[in-house]
């Protein structure tokens, strides 16, 4: 597998495609995360942007391969094995960059509650904001997955439906990712920090079963 994720990074970073999602990414920080604004409120609004950010990435993975190149792969190691590849290199690729933007919350956020008062504790402050967006890069990870090539074939349909899911799953009162960003603007307003164990395990579940629907589709239509 390992020889795999590195020939699809490769690719992805040879491509330049993934500059449009990550140069708005960084935009979408810089624009909302104001510098000494409060720990929780910022983590709460930086773990929204990993959603969009990991199902653009996990299209670009699964849909950037040339057609020759797809059935080379798929001959050498399987169909489903090289599908999983690419959808955990758009993944893995989310984690990292949603590492960095909770890394610039916490250098540019002021440790406290939203009254600027109560202390927050950095540490799990910090581990809060870090869970909850991988709680986005695991549902944008799915939505990558249900809504791209081999689940549906068409383009037009793969981008508007990707684009209607990561909405629907930012707002939805019943999302995961909902839930973890309300946990820590929640939390602000108390000075308390709630660690999203509950969203991250569900959105687990959701990316391993949206995963593996793929793969076997890829199994079946190669």
């Amino acid at each position: 597998m390992i020889p795999l994720l590195r020939y699809h990074s490769a690719l992805l970073l040879r491509s330049h495609r993934w500059l449009p999602p990550v140069l708005l990414y960084a935009a979408f920080l810089a624009v909302g995360v104001q510098p000494g604004g409060p720990v929780l409120d910022s983590y709460g609004f930086a773990a929204i942007g990993p959603l969009p950010l990991a199902a653009w990435l996990c299209r670009l993975c699964v849909t950037g391969e040339p057609p020759a190149a797809r059935a080379c792969a798929a001959a050498a190691t399987g169909p489903g094995r090289a599908h999983l590849a690419r959808v955990l290199t758009g993944a893995l690729s989310a984690t990292v960059l949603a590492l960095v933007g909770t890394v610039y919350v916490a250098l540019g956020s002021d440790p406290h509650a939203s009254d600027h008062h109560t202390a927050v504790p950095v540490a799990p402050a910090f581990c809060a904001g870090l869970l909850a967006a991988l709680v986005s890069v695991l549902l944008g990870t799915a939505v990558g997955a249900l809504c791209n090539w081999p689940v549906l074939r068409s383009t037009g349909w793969s981008v508007l439906s990707g684009l209607s899911a990561a909405l629907l799953l930012l707002v939805g009162s019943a999302s995961p990712a909902n839930a973890a960003v309300s946990g820590l603007v929640t939390g602000s307003a108390h000075g308390t920090v709630a660690l999203p164990w509950l969203p991250l395990l569900g959105t687990v579940v959701i990316a391993a079963v949206a995963t593996a629907v793929a793969c076997r589709l890829g199994s079946r239509r190669n």
